[in-house]
């Protein structure tokens, strides 16, 4: 049996683009890892009308359970839980213990001793905080916007039952604080009770054309026995290939088979099956040295996609973002008389500026980067979007690569740093094979 749930995040700032939206996929992720369908995800602005209509859509869609986002503060603006309420027929009423539990926070927030202290329009917010549907669970807040919990039932305007409403804050890190004890509330569990036990696994590729992906998955079927349990999901994601795969744990055998299917037609192009990052695997392989990074057209983005990771002061020694000509002379040694033979985009000043940086910096690992990014500075034989790479590994040759990559000059930033990623994980693994 499917479940399948809404979701309705609020607020003009996200529907006029000024904050991007990052509860909506964060909360379907997690329920479609619980089991759950998501059919939707709307946006609407701070008017009770618009959240009252988005209620009614969903509700209408036969969901079993709406999840909202946004509109919990203390303001006259915050309105979620008030229009929650009118459109599931439940007068709001004051939770006491809610009510203190929010006071006590703000006391320890503000370092009063006592709730005398507390302004009138504090006192207020409070008061506002604490108001739930009445036969609603309160979730405990992580900063002073509790989460509500509302069970299905019966439609107050006769149109049937209505689904459980699921009622959280919109800030990113308060929501996925309070998601464990959310989803654990009972009119949560009784909405999606029955959902099958689903598992998610991902296959990451890199260097495979999307169509020729298409093209194996069209072959699948006849390999993997179960493939109609298995639900896939392809995307193209900073210059790799994920494919997201969910299933009923029953069909784990089928999708085994279908990993291994892909893994033998794509063997060189499969970097990843359990899951792993590029990040995560560069990361590993880095264990016991140190890496430096010398960066033209990326400008640091190497260097701070490296330093993403918690713990990577261990192998990270440094970078030098060496944009212009004078930079790379005078900061990396790379000889003048190179850049006027060759150019600032060339195999041999990208192996000259991994070299220097490792020099410079005292390190045995190195990754360099120069290119043309566009929209301008192509040259005859170098168009926008010719990249060069260099890494170093001491005792080693300098392995050199040039590229030449689509897109505008985001995208051509943004493979490069991937592609550099790749170089330096091959180029690890080749020489701990060989040690």
């Amino acid at each position: 049996m499917t479940v399948r749930a809404g979701i309705v995040v609020t607020g003009t700032e996200v529907l006029t683009g000024r904050i991007t939206d990052k509860n909506g996929p964060w909360v379907a992720e997690r329920l479609f890892a619980m089991g759950v369908d998501v059919a939707h995800i709307t946006i609407c602005g701070d008017r009770p009308e618009d959240l009252t209509a988005q209620l009614r859509f969903l509700a209408d869609e036969g969901v079993s359970l709406i999840v909202t986002t946004g509109g919990l503060g203390p303001t006259a603006d915050d309105l979620t839980v008030a229009t929650v309420a009118e459109f599931t027929g439940r007068p709001l009423q004051l939770d006491e213990p809610l009510r203190d539990h929010i006071a006590d926070i703000i006391r320890r927030w503000q370092g009063r001793g006592g709730s005398e202290s507390a302004s009138a329009a504090t006192l207020a917010g409070i008061d506002k905080q604490a108001m739930i549907p009445q036969g609603a669970q309160p979730i405990p807040p992580t900063g002073t916007a509790p989460g509500v919990a509302v069970p299905a039932g019966e439609d107050p305007r006769a149109r049937g039952r209505l689904p459980a409403v699921l009622v959280l804050p919109g800030p990113p890190p308060e929501l996925q604080a309070m998601w464990p004890d959310a989803i654990t509330a009972p009119p949560i569990v009784d909405a999606v009770a029955g959902h099958p036990d689903m598992r998610q696994d991902t296959i990451r590729m890199f260097g495979l054309p999307e169509a020729d992906l298409a093209e194996g998955l069209r072959a699948a079927p006849d390999r993997v026995p179960g493939f109609d349990q298995l639900e896939i999901t392809t995307c193209l994601r900073r210059g790799e290939l994920e494919i997201v795969t969910r299933y009923p744990t029953s069909a784990a055998e089928d999708y085994t088979e279908l990993a291994d299917f892909l893994t033998e037609v794509y063997p060189t192009q499969t970097f990843s099956t359990d899951g792993s990052t590029i990040d995560d695997q560069v990361a590993a392989l880095l264990a016991g040295r140190l890496i430096a990074t010398a960066e033209s057209c990326t400008g640091g983005m190497v260097a701070a996609r490296l330093t993403d990771r918690a713990g990577s002061s261990a192998y990270v020694q440094g970078g030098v973002v060496s944009y212009s000509n004078d930079v790379k002379i005078n900061s990396l040694g790379v000889p003048a008389s190179m850049l006027d033979e060759f150019g600032a985009v060339s195999e041999p000043v990208a192996a000259a500026m991994a070299e220097g940086v490792m020099a410079r910096l005292g390190v045995d690992t190195a990754i360099s980067t120069t290119g043309i990014a566009g929209p301008g500075g192509e040259t005859p034989g170098k168009p926008v979007g010719t990249v060069c790479f260099g890494i170093g590994i001491a005792g080693r040759p300098t392995l050199t690569r040039t590229l030449h990559l689509p897109g505008n000059r985001a995208a051509v930033r943004e493979r490069s740093t991937t592609i550099a990623f790749h170089l330096l994980a091959g180029a690890l693994r080749a020489d701990g094979a060989s040690s």
